[in-house]
């Protein structure tokens, strides 16, 4: 005879309950897990997105993503001649503000040389840009369609392609246009200010910058070795992918990153506090059939059985409930969740230790029920 078994059957409404209220917070830590994920993918997906080795941008910076860079746009000539560069391409990137069917839409506006590297990893629907200037790629998550027509600046772009999970640090959708449109985009003035500029003397604006230069290397070639041989001679810095990466988690979404982390780790701890608590109930609301167990010759090992049994299977439903739900409703987050089964595996595992550790508490009380309490009224 389980006697776990026989107990929950005996409370199994009061059970369900609890395990569905334990599976909501746990759900909530999953769902924690999966935002600090999505955080990290997000701040990685624009630099990853080009395939490149190396980032050539303005002197003593780190940018484009953690500072402002500008760099003539001349520099990809002379970067592409670099022994062990394969080929170079320029690249802007901005922030911009507009209005789509009524409506604000902020969009991360990539511009790149369409024969270059630089333009979307993939298209999956539509076809890529095609034209020298007014078309472009956009991401799904911007909810434009293909054939959609939209106002940047004082050009109206036709969106030709449609791409996915391509968004900021801060997940604005990413938007592909070419490098001459995004330049005017970004660097043109406005006609009344380019009247003040030239008022002042400055003269028209010029747009022949970029905000980095992307180089793919050769197979043998080492990127390291590349990078320092740019930062001797151009007089700007280099960065390998791999320090762009490292600058993006360490600076760009560090605190967000550890402010995840530490809001999941209380999480956690409240849900063993939460299971300590429930266990310890349940174990002191049948002392006196523990106490009649005792009298009847059950040994410690049936009762401490019975109790841990109950605490693991109350992780397990909690867990199963709260995996289930968030796997289910992940993609209604306005944010990326990215849930990896090492993920949820690991997590598995943390409340299944929380659950025996927790269940310790209940064992102890249950040991010291004195067996002739059961004889009491």
């Amino acid at each position: 005879m389980n006697l776990a078994y026989k107990d929950i059957r005996h409370n199994l409404g009061r059970f369900l309950l609890t395990c569905i209220g334990l599976g909501l917070l746990l759900g909530v830590v999953l769902a924690m897990i999966g935002i600090y994920r999505g955080l990290v993918a997000d701040a990685l997906t624009i630099a990853r997105a080009p395939a490149v080795d190396l980032w050539v941008v303005e002197a003593n910076t780190r940018g484009p993503f953690a500072e402002a860079s500008r760099i003539p746009a001349d520099m990809r000539e002379a970067i592409a001649r670099i022994a062990g560069v394969e080929s170079a391409g320029s690249i802007t990137y901005q922030t911009v503000e507009t209005v789509y069917a009524g409506q604000k839409l902020r969009l991360y506006v990539i511009g790149y040389e369409p024969t270059r590297p630089g333009g979307p990893p993939a298209v999956i629907e539509g076809r890529h840009i095609a034209r020298n200037h007014f078309e472009m790629v956009a991401d799904k998550s911007a909810g434009l369609a293909i054939g959609d027509r939209i106002d940047l600046g004082r050009n109206r772009f036709v969106v030709v392609g449609l791409t996915q999970n391509q968004v900021n640090s801060g997940g604005d959708p990413a938007i592909y246009i070419t490098l001459s449109d995004a330049q005017e985009l970004q660097f043109d003035l406005a006609p009344p200010a380019a009247r003040v500029e030239i008022a002042r003397g400055g003269g028209s604006s010029s747009r022949d910058s970029v905000n980095a230069v992307v180089a793919r290397l050769h197979p043998n070639a080492a990127p390291e070795a590349v990078a320092e041989t740019v930062r001797r001679w151009k007089h700007v810095t280099a960065i390998t992918q791999e320090g762009q990466e490292t600058i993006l988690t360490r600076s760009l979404v560090d605190r967000a990153r550890r402010q995840i982390g530490l809001f999941t780790s209380l999480l956690l701890t409240v849900s063993a506090v939460i299971i300590a608590l429930i266990i310890y109930t349940m174990t002191i609301e049948k002392l006196k059939q523990i106490a009649t167990l005792k009298l009847i010759g059950a040994p410690d090992r049936a009762i401490i059985a019975m109790i841990v049994q109950q605490a693991v299977a109350l992780g397990a439903i909690g867990f199963f409930v709260g995996a289930t739900l968030i796997l289910n409703i992940k993609d209604y987050f306005p944010r990326r969740v990215v849930l990896e089964v090492d993920n949820v595996i690991t997590l598995g595992l943390i409340v299944f230790a929380v659950c025996l550790v927790s269940s310790g508490l209940g064992v102890r009380v249950a040991l010291r029920v004195d067996p002739a309490t059961a004889l009491g009224g």
